[in-house]
Order: structure tokens, then C-alpha cells, then sequence
């Protein structure tokens, strides 16, 4: 995708963001494709269709990519966000990830679902949007009249100290192979893994019992591939010289001819797939900017396709329905998940879609990291919630915690509070 200016190529980029998106928030609405879902179904009812529904989705990214990144036709190692950074934060991306998961389940879905929500006409999904963007923004922004942010106060000093340095890149072809042999390495690991993730999906009943668990899983991965592909390939021709974005703003002010036009974030520019906490959180800036076009990003055009996709869906299927709060209790549990799942989607640097699809698809070691906390706090919650509710008022938060932790054998038996039911 070549332009002759700037503007023209922005504007593609925006607008393939929102329909590739569209696409994406239509489907999923339709097939019921959901992270949270998927690990309910296997944990309270021992069904894994959706969860090799995801399954589906990473092993059809992953092949995706890989091949396309032999071919030369996507670029991930300057990816925003930053997946293959060669500082691994994995503290970071397994307390993100765990404390995402806790909040996902408590808020009934992730953030990919929150979008699909609103546009089938839940009204709590808005406020839990709301909320995860305004943690989200001042998790990554300085408060009013500071120069700190919320990430800085809470973990800078304890978390990054632990980061490692792996060198240049994470991913698992440069560390297994290094990096004169990362790509091949690359290929031959997303190769056998994606083709596993794929064999798993379709090899069990319960994920065939359902076209849409199948439907769901390749839709998804391929918007997620989709979207790598355009963006790694949108570039402005200058003097017959190919510019991608993030090149040609770089060096805007020999290539531009005023700032008219300049976006403010240039990093925004880059190669990249669908994510949502953290545009969720540009999304809030974008209002207190008055709505500057200079603003827009994929991400933030990416959220207004999901949620645009679903309710297209929803009108059409005649399953738009209106819903709020049940209760005082359910406004809590959507309010502390909302919380929680913007400050775990920014540590972890991406959620359900984020990470454990696009990031995955890139290999970074974090990713997988951040992944496995997602599910293990998730689980962890679904668990305590069912002691509680199995065990009434003989279970404590502390001792369905505990037992939780022993089902997971994440503790040893020996320590166990509550007969397993």
C-alpha cells in the first residue's frame, strides 16, 4: 500500500484499522468467540470449545505471521507495542497478566468483549470501558499538575528492577537459535506450534460439536494477521524512495512541509495488530484533546470497529437488547474488574487479544508470560467464587483462596481448607 503523501496513507491506515476491526467485532458477536468464556466453560463444565476457539485464533496468527515474516512482508521487530523488546519485564507481564485475569472474570469479560457488548446494548460495558480507560491513561500519563504517573507511584520501583536482558530481542527464535538465526528459528517454532494449536482445535468433539467455534477462531486470527500485514506495509512514496510511517515521521521536518498533519504520537505509526487496554486509555485522551484528529491512532479507530461490527450484528439479528446493572453487588463487580483490568492490561502490555493472540503471534517470551497469568488469575477467581457459593458462609475469601491455590497445586494438598466438590 504506497502513497504519494502522508495524509493519504494515514488516513488508510486508520480506516483498515476500523474495518479490519469491524469485521473482526461482527464475528465475534456472532460466533460468542470469548476469552473469559472460554475458561468458564473448561473449568465449570469441563467444555473446551472455545478455549480451542482461541486456541484456533493463536495457531492461525502465528502461522500467519511467521510465514509472512520470511517473506519480508511484515515487520515485528519494531512493533508498537514494543513485544520483542529485549528487556523482559516478566514480573511485570505476570502480575498484569494475573491481576487482568482477576478482573475479566469479576467484570464478566475482557476487553475485546466489553467493545462487543456496547454495541449489542449493554450499558454497563460503558462503564466499565470508561473506567478501564481512565486507569489506563493515567497508568501511562502524569497526573494533573505531575510528573508522575500512576505506574511510577505503585510499581516502577519494585517491579523493574527484575527485568532481564535477553539482548536484542525476545523472541523465542533469537533466544533459542540467536539472532543470525532468529528467523529461521522462528519459522520452524510458529511452524510446529501453530500447526499443534491448530491439530488440538480440531481434533476434539466439543470444539466440533459448534461451525462456530471454527468460525470464531479463524476469524480472529486472521483480522489479528490482517492487521499486521497493513500496517507493516502502508508506506509514503517519497523521490522513489518507499518511507514506512514511523520512518517518514521520524523525519518529518525534512520530508513535511509544515507540521499541519503531524500525528502526536509517532510510535502509534508502527507495525501492529489489535489490542485494547491501552487504546481504551488513548481513547480518554483523545476526549480531553478536544477530539484533535492528531490523536487518532489504529488502536483508538480499532475500537470503534468492534464495537461498530457488533451493533451492525446485533440490529441485523435483532438481538440488540438494552442492560444495566442488576444490583449493588453487580455495579461493584464491574467497577473493581474494570479497575483492575486497566492496571493489568497496561503492565502486562496487552489483555486476552493482546497478548495472548498478537503478542503470541510475534513469539516474545513476555507474551506467553503474560498469557499464563491471565488464565491462572482467572481461574483462581472462578475458583474462589465457587467454593464461596458451594460453601456459603463456612468459606472465608481466605479459605477459598488457599483451596483454590491447592486445586491449581499451586500450594500442596496438605494445606487444603475446603473438601473439593
Amino acid at each position: 500500500m504506497t502513497f504519494d503523501n502522508f495524509a493519504s496513507a494515514q488516513s488508510f491506515l486508520l480506516m483498515a484499522g476500523f474495518v479490519i476491526a469491524f469485521i473482526m467485532g461482527a464475528i465475534v458477536n456472532k460466533t460468542h468467540f470469548c476469552t473469559m468464556g472460554a475458561i468458564s466453560d473448561w473449568i465449570n463444565m469441563e467444555h473446551t470449545g472455545r478455549l480451542r476457539a482461541w486456541g484456533l485464533a493463536i495457531g492461525v496468527a502465528l502461522l500467519g505471521v511467521v510465514v509472512l515474516e520470511m517473506l519480508g512482508l511484515v515487520n515485528l521487530n519494531s512493533s508498537y507495542p514494543p513485544y520483542r523488546n529485549g528487556q523482559l519485564i516478566w514480573a511485570e507481564n505476570l502480575l498484569g497478566g494475573i491481576l487482568f485475569g482477576i478482573g475479566m472474570t469479576i467484570a464478566g469479560g475482557c476487553g475485546n468483549k466489553c467493545l462487543v457488548r456496547i454495541g449489542a446494548g449493554n450499558l454497563k460495558s460503558i462503564i466499565v470501558f470508561l473506567i478501564i480507560g481512565v486507569v489506563a491513561y493515567f497508568m501511562l500519563n502524569p497526573f494533573p499538575g505531575s510528573d508522575k504517573t500512576l505506574y511510577s507511584l505503585l510499581f516502577y520501583p519494585w517491579l523493574n528492577p527484575l527485568a532481564l536482558n535477553l539482548g536484542n530481542s525476545q523472541d523465542l527464535g533469537s533466544v533459542v537459535a540467536g539472532e543470525g538465526n532468529a528467523v529461521m528459528a522462528r519459522l520452524v517454532i510458529g511452524l510446529l506450534l501453530g500447526a499443534v494449536l491448530i491439530w488440538l482445535a480440531f481434533k476434539s468433539k466439543d470444539f466440533r460439536s459448534s461451525s462456530d467455534f471454527a468460525v470464531g477462531g479463524m476469524a480472529v486470527g486472521l483480522c489479528v494477521l490482517a492487521a499486521w500485514y497493513v500496517t507493516s506495509n502502508t508506506v509514503v512514496m517519497v523521490d522513489d524512495q518507499p518511507y514506512p510511517l514511523t520512518q517518514y515521521y521520524g523525519e518529518w521536518d525534512m520530508l513535511a512541509e509544515s507540521e499541519e498533519g503531524k500525528p502526536a504520537l509517532g510510535a502509534a505509526l508502527g507495525s501492529q495488530s489489535f489490542t485494547f487496554i491501552n487504546p481504551m486509555g488513548q481513547a480518554v485522551g483523545y476526549a480531553a484533546g478536544g477530539f484533535n484528529s492528531s490523536l487518532l491512532t489504529f488502536g483508538l479507530m480499532a475500537l470503534f470497529g468492534v464495537a461498530a461490527g457488533s451493533f451492525v450484528w446485533a440490529l441485523l439479528t435483532r438481538t440488540f437488547r438494552i442492560e444495566w446493572f442488576s444490583s449493588k453487588a453487580d455495579v461493584a463487580n464491574h467497577l473493581l474488574g474494570a479497575i483492575l483490568m486497566g492496571v493489568g492490561g497496561v503492565l502486562a502490555m496487552g489483555c486476552t487479544v493482546g497478548q495472548a493472540i498478537t503478542g503470541v503471534s510475534t513469539l516474545a517470551v513476555g507474551s506467553f508470560i503474560a498469557f499464563a497469568g491471565i488464565v491462572v488469575g482467572s481461574v483462581l477467581t472462578m475458583k474462589v467464587q465457587f467454593y464461596q457459593m458451594m460453601y456459603e458462609d463456612e468459606a472465608s475469601f481466605g479459605k477459598a483462596l488457599i483451596t483454590g491455590l491447592v486445586d491449581l497445586r499451586l500450594l500442596p494438598e496438605s494445606l487444603r481448607k475446603l473438601e473439593k466438590v
